[in-house]
């Protein structure tokens, strides 16, 4: 299933989930797609290089479009032996567009890396693990010479009454200019346009109206409506794209977050696309436990760490109301780090991919940047300002934040409109929680985020499912759950802060390669409130009980 909903009704659209070959280190394996190939038992710690085919029957001859919602993480894709994609990022999807196909059966092939090394700026060896293969839904799509490439919504909220711009951005691959007829309908509202589309290049017709019987998306009373866009030429229905979106605006004033007008306070849990059996290409039926288990902890809030998540789990979300802090796919880089050849251009990739895929989900209303990296040094900060200004150039409906760990020396808290800091007291470091609290909020005042809304993105200790202890020790899940509410009685409990996310909601695996598996037990991060096959700990309870007190 690539989406929740379907996306269209003339275009003629194929699903390629199923059985795949796969071939690595000369022997070939029948995997499925979507899935990681860490989860055949002959792979299970597989890093490097494979190679997946499959023979599709193309039914009628013209253009067809593949579309591949994420492969980790490099992808090189072979239609009949002739490349026609090449791709970085496991987070991200990517298309390509082969014109003039005859029918019949047709080889797809793509060769799939997860090796690290400097081609790879951002998949390096960290605090969760990067996996291999297909491992997001894959579609086959027909379409004519003129297609609808992507639609964006921008709801604006005036005076109580909402209007809306709509823009369907249309693509003509033929070397002739041509006349189509845009259209959209929603709400009961229906536009229309004749417009002309130059040979070989990209055009957006846009429409503004206002609407007077809608209601808009809340927290917790999601409604959603259907945005269909149509392309027609000489009065035939030649394609379409179907969104569904929200009427919804996100804001910072003086030091809260507003949705509609409203100030909102976020409760919430860091998730990693991570599960015991799947590996990261999480099920449907995983993602709906996990949100399940989320909205029953009382949870209003998810952050998507680190980087862009399915799309089916953010239609979940607006299904259900609940916020997103999403956010590109760069997680506690050094200077160094940041200064690989490719770590710019991969960064910027991420963002526009990210942002282009997904700027009409309502439930996301904060863009997220490069969790705990070098924002202490003057590179960084080159960095961090370049990448908040492309967020900007493409979306200035969303505000912007980053998670920093780098206290009392962070150079970049002037520049998102949210200022976030991750902070784990007395699990590494034994202090007086409501003081270290005073001490980092001053400090963030003085370092130019005053008048800022501020958000703790990480709060959080570790325990072994299972593992109890009387004397509530580290790592025994009485110790997590302790420190859990000691720090959440403090943050739930502070004014000027406007929102925490519990770090974090399931346990996760690591990479062994590099530093981390020596303090992650299990090569696991164990910080999760439910383990990786998302049973409860302890602490599952006390963050239920803790987030349904709190009313803000």
């Amino acid at each position: 299933m690539i989406r929740l909903f379907d996306t269209h009704r003339v275009r003629e659209t194929r699903e390629l989930d199923g059985m795949w070959d796969f071939t690595a280190n000369g022997k070939t394996y029948s995997l499925p797609v979507p899935g990681c190939w860490e989860q055949h038992p002959d792979l299970l710690n597989y890093r490097g290089q494979g190679t997946y085919t499959k023979t599709v029957y193309i039914k009628r001859s013209g253009n067809i479009r593949l579309e591949f919602k994420g492969v980790s993480h490099t992808a090189d894709v072979y239609f009949d032996g002739v490349k026609i994609a090449h791709h970085y990022n496991a987070f991200t999807p990517f298309s390509a567009v082969i014109p003039d196909v005859c029918a019949g059966g047709h080889e797809i092939r793509v060769d799939v890396d997860n090796s690290f090394g400097e081609h790879s700026a951002l998949h390096i060896p960290n605090d969760y693990y990067t996996y291999g293969g297909i491992t997001r839904p894959v579609a086959l799509e027909y379409i004519g010479d003129v297609y609808i490439e992507r639609v964006r919504f921008t709801p604006s909220l005036t005076d109580g009454k909402w209007s809306a711009a709509t823009e369907i951005i249309i693509k003509n691959i033929s070397d002739k200019a041509r006349t189509v007829t845009a259209k959209t309908a929603l709400a009961g509202t229906e536009t229309e346009r004749e417009t002309e589309v130059p040979a070989a290049s990209e055009t957006t017709v846009a429409f503004t109206r206002d609407f007077d019987n809608v209601k808009p998306w809340f927290v917790g009373e999601p409604n959603l409506y259907e945005l269909t866009a149509t392309l027609s030429v000489g009065g035939r229905e030649v394609d379409d794209m179907i969104e569904r979106v929200g009427f919804r605006v996100a804001e910072v004033r003086d030091t809260k977050i507003y949705l509609n007008g409203r100030p909102i306070f976020m409760k919430g849990f860091n998730r990693h696309e991570d599960y015991a059996v799947d590996g990261c290409a999480v099920s449907l039926q995983h993602m709906v436990q996990d949100m399940d288990l989320i909205q029953a902890a009382n949870a209003n809030a998810v952050r998507t760490c680190h980087y862009p998540n399915d799309e089916r789990f953010l239609d979940l979300c607006d299904e259900r109301g609940v916020m997103v802090w999403e956010e590109n796919h760069a997680r506690g880089l050094k200077l160094g780090d940041m200064q690989n050849p490719n770590f710019e251009r991969q960064c910027e990739d991420c963002i526009r991919e990210m942002i282009e895929n997904h700027y009409n989900h309502p439930s996301i209303v904060i863009w997220g940047i490069l969790n705990e990296c070098a924002s202490e040094t003057d590179e960084g900060r080159r960095m961090y300002k370049k990448q908040y200004e492309q967020i900007k150039a493409m979306d200035k409906t969303r505000p912007t934040t980053s998670a920093t760990c780098r206290h009392f020396t962070d150079i970049c808290l002037d520049l998102p409109d949210v200022v976030s800091f991750n902070m784990y007291s007395n699990w590494y470091q034994d202090c007086d929680i409501s003081m270290r609290n005073d001490e980092e909020i001053e400090w963030i005042y003085k370092s130019g985020g005053a008048h800022k809304p501020i958000i703790v993105s990480e709060v959080g200790a570790a325990a072994i499912y299972g593992y109890r202890d009387p004397s509530h020790c580290k790592w025994s899940e009485e110790g997590q759950s302790d420190i859990l509410r000691d720090n959440l009685d403090v943050y739930l409990n502070d004014d000027r802060i406007s929102g925490v996310f519990v770090w974090q909601f399931a346990d996760c695996r690591v990479t062994e390669e590099g530093e981390w598996f020596q303090s992650r037990a299990r090569c696991h991060n164990n910080k999760g409130v439910v383990d990786e096959y998302r049973r409860p700990k302890i602490a599952y309870d006390t963050v239920k009980e803790l987030f349904g007190r709190q009313n803000k």
